[in-house]
């Protein structure tokens, strides 16, 4: 009697336990579907990230899940595929980036630098960390690097550390597309000027993080008045850009300065920088709204954004890395690192003195949302081409140890479904007489994995997606 109540106690508990279990899952999943982004309910999401590890763990797949974490640099950087939840819808066009960039050719990449969005670390990286057939030429205690196609003695880079600031400091978009074909065909002879392929590519930032890294570096004496601004051919007069400050610079301007004066370029620097200027009368502010102009200049930036080759995001160095290698088909010889402690990470700001930075950079935040979610689809979408890529390699290799094993074994090795003789040389008779013989039968039971491989990649990737 004692034994049977010890079974059905046990039994009570484990259906507890499984219930107790299935309510915790049906909780993550509402988590997941009421508060998508994460920004809002984050401490749900941490706590629904605890669970869903937890329960990982207690499984096979779970266990899978933990080792690609530990074993990949990708998501151990930052975790940031394990909760990513896609918000927008992008093309194929837009998610497979992949450009067939001919350094020996007639193809440039032109780098649109923003300010303090870690570009000038991206610029180094371009001209001094790429394995190239003829690298780039930088001598000590000069500024710019020589960055020769081989065997030629023109340039494959328009950037800062390569061509100079050639169209004006951090030159935005709307100068870099009038100004580059000029400034690159200038150097020609005319009557030789080559057709030549642009791609564009930039680094952005989260919002918050790069406005406070700008208050800063301007509080320090930096003016940028060397910046052009020029748009439909002329440069804004004083009346269109008023300036911030009355004397050389501005520095030893508190924060509270610097977010109180309206024409502060800072605000939304990234969107208006990634735009068509010209679309909202360059600045000439009387065209339209505001809010009408600078929805158009968020839209226009979407645009730009989507058609570049590439773009990183700070945030993200291994991840930036690996989707520019993977664009242009370059190697970079040392790897990016992540460095968390910046300058503007070292301010302590008031939780609304953040909000109003946001709401001064709305625009930019929405752009950084947007730009996020493409980097992080284009991410995925990379990876799973390589993983889809590696299983075929692998495959195909199997393949041939088959053939291998079978000629090993003296057999002729053939494909499934054909029914000509195991050797050609053999009699019809001497075809009935051999034992019949598989070279799949040659194999131990765990080679072919095929099948298993596929179901736990396909787990992976699923994964990724919550």
């Amino acid at each position: 009697m004692d034994e049977k109540s010890n079974r059905n106690g046990s039994s009570r508990h484990h259906r507890l336990l499984i219930a107790l279990f299935m309510v915790l899952l049906f909780g993550v999943i509402m988590i997941q579907y009421m508060c998508p982004s994460g920004a809002e309910c984050h401490s749900l999401h941490t706590l629904g990230s605890w669970f869903k590890i937890w329960g990982a763990s207690t499984s096979h797949s779970g266990h899978v899940l933990q080792d690609s974490v530990s074993r990949d640099p990708y998501l151990a950087e930052d975790k940031a595929l394990v909760r990513f939840i896609p918000r927008f819808n992008f093309s194929k066009s837009d998610l497979y980036r992949a450009v067939d960039f001919n350094i020996k050719g007639d193809d440039v990449i032109v780098f649109l630098h923003i300010q303090k969005t870690g570009g000038t670390t991206f610029g180094r990286h371009l001209v001094r960390n790429i394995q190239l057939e003829r690298p780039c030429e930088c001598h000590a205690g000069q500024k710019k690097c020589s960055c020769y196609r081989p065997g030629k003695k023109e340039t494959w880079l328009f950037s800062r550390f390569s061509t100079g600031w050639s169209c004006g400091l951090h030159a935005d978009w709307t100068e870099l597309t009038n100004c580059v074909p000029s400034r690159m065909g200038s150097q020609e002879p005319p009557k030789n000027l080559p057709r030549w392929n642009y791609y564009y590519i930039t680094i952005l930032r989260d919002p918050v993080s790069r406005y406070l890294s700008e208050w800063r570096h301007v509080q320090r004496g930096a003016t940028w008045k060397a910046s052009l601004h020029v748009c439909d051919g002329r440069s804004p007069t004083l009346s269109e850009l008023p300036s911030c400050y009355a004397g050389d610079d501005w520095s030893g301007c508190t924060l509270q300065e610097f977010m109180d004066c309206p024409y502060n370029l800072a605000n939304n620097r990234q969107t208006r920088m990634l735009a068509d200027l010209s679309l909202v009368g360059c600045y000439n502010v009387s065209a339209m709204s505001e809010d009408e102009r600078w929805a158009v200049l968020l839209e226009s930036a979407k645009r730009n954004l989507r058609s570049m080759a590439f773009f990183g995001l700070t945030e993200y160095q291994r991840k930036t890395q690996y989707l520019f290698e993977r664009t242009f088909n370059l190697e970079f010889i040392a790897p990016f690192t992540q460095l968390n402690g910046t300058r503007a990470s070292s301010v302590e700001v008031p939780p609304d003195t953040q909000h109003r930075i946001r709401l001064l950079n709305k625009w930019d935040v929405e752009m950084y949302e947007y730009a996020k979610d493409l980097f992080l689809q284009r991410f995925q979408v990379a990876r799973q081409q390589e993983r889809r890529q590696a299983r075929a390699k692998r495959i195909q290799e199997r393949r041939r140890l088959r053939v291998r094993l079978a000629v090993k074994q003296g057999l002729q090795f053939k494909p499934a479904g054909t029914n000509y003789p195991d050797h050609p040389l053999q009699t019809e008779e001497e075809q009935k007489d051999k034992p019949a013989a598989d070279t799949e039968g040659l194999l131990p039971n765990w080679w072919d994995v095929d099948k298993n491989d596929d179901a736990i990649e396909d787990y992976l990737d699923n994964v990724e997606q919550w």
